[in-house]
């Protein structure tokens, strides 16, 4: 993989660092094709359970598209700052620390849970550039912090400090000051250790059916419940023979 991209497992997770500290883990054509494969290599590994996406460095997590570059493929099917147009089959964390703007908050949102430090600032940016919100923000931001809150940030394009973004849902959790890849790990063993078969139903009914009429989407969480049902018998008798009780799993 590229050196602009770092991909290694830890434990039951992916971790795949932006590893661009010099252009502020801003991405460019090189490190979208990058992390298009690191996407690649995190599904093609059933021991890897989730993905963590982080920026080296301390300074950003990323600062969208590398404007100095401007090679990336607008129209590339994946996406053009990597598989941003694609939904992984797995879930995937962001551990933010710092700058988190443009394309940035793109990558973010394209995960399913979000981790940050205090000093984490989240901004649409591009908004003061003309640049065209084309990683998916414009879907995924409505869907997190609701329509009213995704138009502010996307028309006034104004900084958002960790405080704030977590009170409005943008971000799940403030940790401690260098503590968000650790979280985002530790989340990750958590998320692992359930049986997977349900809880990745339950994501997929959950992703899927957001846009659909209620019916639709009780349609289709029944059907992928049934999927998963001999999981359920198993899991049934194992709390009836007392795991899993008094909130341990």
């Amino acid at each position: 993989m590229s050196g602009e991209l770092r991909y290694e497992r830890v434990g039951a997770a992916a971790v795949l660092t932006i590893d661009r500290p010099q252009r502020r883990n801003a991405i460019d054509a090189a490190a979208a094709e990058a992390f298009r494969r690191g996407l690649e290599d995190f599904e093609a590994d059933d021991e890897a359970r989730v993905l963590v996406l982080t920026g080296a460095g301390g300074v950003a997590f990323c600062a969208g598209a590398d404007l100095k570059a401007m090679d990336l493929e607008v129209d590339h099917p994946a996406g053009p700052m990597g598989p941003t147009r694609l939904t992984p089959s797995k879930p995937a964390i962001a551990a933010v620390d710092g700058w988190c703007l443009a394309g940035g908050v793109e990558l973010a949102l394209w995960c399913d849970l979000r981790i940050a430090t205090p000093q984490s600032t989240f901004g649409l940016f591009e908004r003061r550039w003309g640049v065209p919100l084309v990683d998916g923000g414009t879907q995924r931001l409505p869907r997190i912090v609701g329509m009213g809150r995704a138009l502010e940030l996307i028309l006034l394009g104004r900084p958002v400090e960790a405080e704030e973004a977590h009170r409005i849902g943008l971000v799940n959790e403030v940790v401690e000051p260098g503590k968000h890849l650790d979280r985002a790990l530790e989340l990750a063993e958590r998320i692992a250790g359930f049986p997977q078969e349900t809880m990745l139903a339950d994501r997929q009914a959950a992703i899927e059916g957001f846009a659909f009429p209620l019916a639709d989407g009780i349609a289709l969480e029944h059907k992928l419940g049934r999927e998963t049902l001999h999981v359920a018998v198993r899991g049934a008798k194992q709390f009836a023979e007392g795991a899993g009780r008094h909130g341990e799993f």
